[in-house]
């Protein structure tokens, strides 16, 4: 067998998957994959490595690297490494001949739209796709596809209009017109005609035997790979929204006077939280495992698996309980792949229940994946409760659950302003579910932040407890996140920008603290103008920190703010207001571009990438096109050396 040297980088276990799945893969090619996590450098020597080498690496945060790259990257970043250094691994003799196909497939794909545009029109190619025998290639198989739901959708019509009728008649309507929608746990012609393609079955490889515990004690710490963990206690809670708000933010305060944890404006750290308790407790009930709850998990490799390099997983402590497991250890919200699917197929007893499975994880049920899995953000309970004769085993989860992953938040706060404390705050995060019965669900840590601190929450008025009495402060656990860019540039006379929507704000009251306690150690220092491009719905209800804002503006630390207000609408003669935080940049181009260009200023951008971070990026792009009088192209460029520079900096998420 031919072999080759097989790392990953994985920060929830996506890119795992995939490498485990090429290696999988490989025995059928011919190929023998050393298969290593690049974390895992005592196991592998790449300065003397001669077979070819695969890496799958994921990105996370802000295309950070996995914490489990991060050593590799450092070492390979070393500028004191010979410049041919891993030059026997040279990556341009992977990319140029993928380049090199890329025209291949591209002249294939323009052929076959050419083809099918001199057809007489899709419904003839349909009809005759019915009567072909050759190959079917996917990209006709789309488009037929599409062709049959409409003509389906046309002659359900007709037939809908006199079901109908029928069933009112009945008073059975909308159980009968139901039936016609496709949904997770049923589908509808052609899917549910149509011959599927399912990923092969992934091999089992966990063996689980609970055991009673007999009153021995377990670690109630949570079980993490970051290093160090802090224990601390939450001494202030406050709601920062109106009540009527659309979202809830609260902003929480952290006693780390007794730890050595350190921080600057601008980081990050991660909140070790738990699974919503509710959840384990159904999710025990659905298993039923409920009066096994406090058995200790004990694993092993099963001694028969065709699994190779099969190990346990890291992030499940030996001898906990299973209640623990499910608590601390397990992403049971996690987003179920095509493979877990699969594998829950051969457990489930109903016939109708396991082509829709199947359906689900074919290719043709791809877009049926999309909409009621991936965009509906089903997951494990919602999949279980969906189909009841499906009863997978528990090695089978703990197979295909990835790690309960710690959630990042913004430092809101500076040290020299709030010294022994650390600030951070959030939208307590609510969506619904309605997979199999519309539920309405919160955010993992948000969640769970949200109950813990409501014995001890204060209204945004900052008012005390009415009792006059202080709770007990519960404590969470913590742990630093890698060290970032997005700090105050360390010249203090550098004009900066700040744009932050919503909770975006967070890292720039922190900025904006630490301005106005320099300036207090350093009455005659030279500093730069500070911008705050800040938005929310309502003036009213959620204007985040906007007495601290005041304040920051009246003493001069911040010298220009402009506020955007997405939901309220001009009174009397006003003019319309900048609706988001966008258009308020449009607005001072002149400004923002004198700012970036002439005087060599930083701005930074925090809060939503999908929408928000986007909309910003492309008006930088048009304020630069525009004010210095060149191609969209060439301020494209533009801003992508102020990101090399570390003048464009975002934190996003």
């Amino acid at each position: 067998m031919k072999r080759f040297l097989l790392l990953y980088a994985s920060q929830r276990g996506q890119a795992q998957a995939i490498a485990e799945d090429i290696s999988e893969k490989a025995v059928a090619y011919g190929f023998s994959a050393d298969l290593h996590c690049i974390s895992e450098s005592h196991k592998y020597d790449l300065k003397t490595e001669r077979a070819p080498l695969v890496v799958v690496v994921s990105t996370t945060g802000n295309g950070d690297p996995p914490d489990t790259a991060r050593k590799f990257v450092k070492a390979i970043q070393d500028k004191t490494l010979p410049s041919d250094f891993l030059a026997h691994l040279c990556l341009e003799l992977v990319v140029e001949p993928w380049i090199n196909g890329l025209w291949a497939a591209l002249a294939k794909h323009f052929l076959l739209s050419r083809g099918r545009e001199e057809m007489n029109g899709t419904l003839t190619m349909a009809s005759n796709a019915s009567r072909r025998t050759d190959p079917v290639t996917p990209e006709l198989l789309h488009i037929e596809s599409q062709v049959g739901l409409l003509r389906l959708d046309d002659s359900r019509r007709k037939d809908a209009e006199v079901i109908e009728q029928n069933a009112v008649n009945r008073g059975q309507s909308n159980t009968l017109i139901a039936d016609f929608e496709p949904s997770l746990i049923r589908s509808v012609p052609p899917l549910s005609q149509a011959s599927l393609n399912i990923p092969a079955l992934p091999p089992e490889y966990l063996q689980v035997h609970l055991e009673e515990s007999f009153g021995q004690e377990e670690s109630q710490a949570p079980v993490t790979s970051v290093d160090p963990v802090f224990h601390v206690p939450i001494s202030k809670a406050v709601q920062l929204t109106m009540n009527d708000a659309i979202k809830t933010t609260l902003l929480i305060e952290l006693d780390i006077s007794k730890t050595d944890f350190s921080y600057q404006p601008g980081d990050a750290f991660n909140v070790i939280c738990p699974n919503s308790d509710s959840e384990v407790q159904h999710l025990l009930q659905r298993l039923q495992l409920t009066d096994r709850r406090e058995h200790c998990v004990i694993l092993n490799i099963k001694a028969d698996t065709k699994k190779k390099g099969a190990t346990l997983p890291q992030h499940i402590p030996e001898k906990c309980s299973l209640h623990f497991l499910l608590t601390w250890c397990l992403e049971i919200r996690a987003l179920p792949k095509k493979a877990f699917l699969r594998a829950l197929v051969d457990h489930t007893g109903d016939g109708a229940e396991k082509r829709r499975l199947q359906e689900l994880c074919s290719r043709q049920g791809a877009a049926d994946y999309n909409r009621f899995v991936r965009d509906s953000r089903a997951c494990l309970l919602d999949l279980l409760l969906a189909f009841p004769s499906c009863q997978p085993p528990l090695g089978l989860l703990l197979e295909h659950l990835p790690k309960l992953q710690p959630r990042p938040y913004s430092c809101a706060s500076s040290s020299l302003f709030h010294p022994g404390k650390l600030h951070f705050i959030f939208n307590i995060v609510e969506f619904w579910s309605d997979t199999t019965a519309v539920a309405l669900r919160k955010g993992v840590c948000t969640g769970w932040l949200a109950a813990l601190v409501e014995s001890v929450l204060q209204p945004n008025t900052h008012a005390s407890r009415a009792d006059g009495e202080k709770a007990l402060a519960p404590e969470i656990s913590i742990s630093p996140r890698a060290t970032n860019f997005f700090h105050l540039p360390n010249d203090p006379s550098v004009p900066i920008i700040m744009v932050g929507p919503g909770t975006g704000i967070a890292p720039f009251i922190g900025f904006l603290q630490h301005r106005e306690k320099l300036r207090e150690h350093h009455p005659d220092g030279h500093f730069g103008a500070m911008w705050l491009f800040f938005g929310c719905r309502h003036k009213d209800r959620d204007y985040l920190f906007r007495e601290e804002l005041r304040h920051f503006l009246k003493c001069g630390i911040l010298t220009h703010l402009k506020v955007s207000f997405s939901r309220d609408a001009p009174v009397g003669e006003e003019e319309a207001p900048a609706k988001y935080v966008q258009d308020s940049i449009q607005r001072h181009s002149e400004q923002v571009a004198r700012v970036l260009l002439q005087e060599d200023g930083h701005v930074y951008v925090c809060g939503d990438a999908k929408n928000m971070a986007k909309d910003v990026n492309d008006v930088l792009v048009e304020i630069i096109s525009k004010e210095v009088g060149v191609e969209k192209l060439e301020a494209m460029k533009t801003l992508a050396t102020l990101k090399e520079e570390k003048r464009y900096l975002q934190d996003i998420w």
